[in-house]
């Protein structure tokens, strides 16, 4: 097929770009950069700060997918941080959807990232999935808008997915990557009370839940790209340890992670929520990195 993706060169988008690559997909990079970036060719230019994106370039495009947005985990959030978190997502996502939906030649699907933030924080004994509500914390708020600004594609008819992220792990980058050097010195532990739920995937997992979910036409709307089993914090802290040969029992205090990141430790680092992937598994889906232990393994000793 021939796909154009925003975000090409991000964590993800690097990743995916070559998996599709190598299984015989012509992968078209939507970039603010220059022609061939990073071994892409073609090119799409757009510039969302500027309202710009060359539609031609779009068209005749089978599927989209939309991964570009401002880091949320870089930097303290502040208003002006969080106001470009907002805006990048929201402009970005309305941009792009506005152009595909006035195409004469439309993408048959549309895979727009958002992240499992949309459902809030919750206890560890919550179990969530496509059908909970929408949380009313800052990340849940971006996520809601995020999520709206596909509207207008799907009301020009095309097929969108709502792809919500869950902690992605890889040591390419990321939160565990920036977890790794401590926890290989022997200085890693749990956050906080270490009860907050973790729910994770995979990279290596992700091409193929993309490829799935271009192929199965019966899908659309939210899909929650996680795991089947979320940890708390604590295991998962102590499983890393034990992977890593090392221990891993120097906390890092609530108070001390506030203190450090701000906003943003309550919403990334203290709290959490018990995500479960039941669209994908309801639609056939079956996870080859379904347990931590194993995940951990293949990612930090291949």
């Amino acid at each position: 097929m021939r796909i154009a993706m925003t975000g090409a060169t991000g964590l993800v988008g690097t990743e995916l770009a070559e998996k599709l690559s190598a299984n015989g997909h012509q992968i078209t990079n939507v970039t603010r950069g220059q022609k061939g970036e990073k071994g892409f060719d073609p090119v799409v230019r757009w510039n969302p700060e500027r309202d710009e994106i060359d539609p031609e370039g779009l068209e005749g495009h089978e599927v989209v997918i939309h991964l570009a947005g401002e880091n949320i985990a870089s930097g303290r959030w502040t208003e002006r941080k969080k106001k470009r978190i907002l805006s990048s997502r929201v402009e970005g996502t309305a941009l792009l959807c506005q152009t595909l939906a006035r195409l004469k030649q439309r993408p048959k699907v549309l895979l727009s990232a958002s992240a499992i933030g949309y459902y809030g924080l919750h206890p560890a004994d919550v179990d969530l999935d496509e059908t909970s509500p929408a949380g009313d914390d800052f990340l849940a708020r971006v996520c809601v808008e995020w999520e709206k600004a596909t509207q207008v594609a799907k009301e020009a008819g095309i097929r969108v997915v709502n792809m919500r992220f869950g902690m992605i792990l890889s040591r390419k980058g990321g939160a565990m990557a920036k977890m790794l050097p401590a926890f290989r010195l022997g200085a890693g532990g749990k956050i906080g009370d270490g009860k907050q739920i973790i729910s994770w995937v995979a990279l290596d997992e992700i091409p193929p839940i993309i490829e799935h979910l271009m192929k199965e036409e019966s899908i659309s709307g939210p899909v929650n790209v996680v795991s089947p089993r979320p940890v708390s914090n604590e295991m998962f802290t102590s499983l890393l340890g034990e992977v890593l040969h090392r221990p891993a029992f120097i906390p890092l205090p609530a108070r001390v992670a506030r203190m450090l990141f701000g906003e943003m430790a309550d919403a990334l680092l203290l709290g959490g929520s018990r995500v479960l992937p039941r669209r994908l598994l309801d639609s056939g889906y079956r996870f080859a990195y379904a347990d931590l232990k194993e995940t951990l393994q293949h990612l930090l000793q291949k």
